[in-house]
């Protein structure tokens, strides 16, 4: 989490009662910029949502650090693979990050073919605060 600036949010929502919405927003408050992934939304954290991770621009592309994923375990074998194109596509490291409950070992056999670092069932909000007590 020290490392990461930018966070593509697959799943990212529009409902402030969700997760997928609440984690996002506490990490924006927290200095990350965070580019939602939601194919039914134009806009989502108050940021300009894309509708798959292949749809980001270069420009943001090129600073994406982590892609946090908040959708359902038999998904993630998908967004995997998306990760691994997207990590291709920037020539750069990308943590894939599964939100607390999910994980799959396909999506986790793909990953570590491929090289990228990867987390499950873990919340990044909790993380985080963890990380900074610890620092206090």
């Amino acid at each position: 989490m020290r490392k990461v600036r930018t966070i593509a949010v697959v799943g990212a929502s529009r409902d402030q009662g969700k997760e997928a919405c609440s984690v996002p927003l506490y990490l924006k408050s927290h200095g990350y910029r965070i580019v939602p992934v939601n194919p039914n939304a134009a806009e989502a954290i108050g940021e300009k949502a894309y509708p798959s991770l292949a749809d980001i621009p270069e420009s943001i592309a090129n600073t994406i650090d982590a892609v946090e994923v908040f959708r359902p375990s038999e998904e993630l074998p998908k967004v995997a693979r998306e990760v691994v194109e997207l990590k291709k596509r920037t020539d750069r490291p990308i943590v894939f990050w599964a939100q607390l409950g999910l994980k799959n070992d396909e999506a986790k056999e793909t990953l570590e073919a491929n090289g990228v670092d990867h987390v499950m069932d873990a919340c990044m909000r909790v993380v985080h605060q963890i990380n900074v007590r610890k620092a206090a």
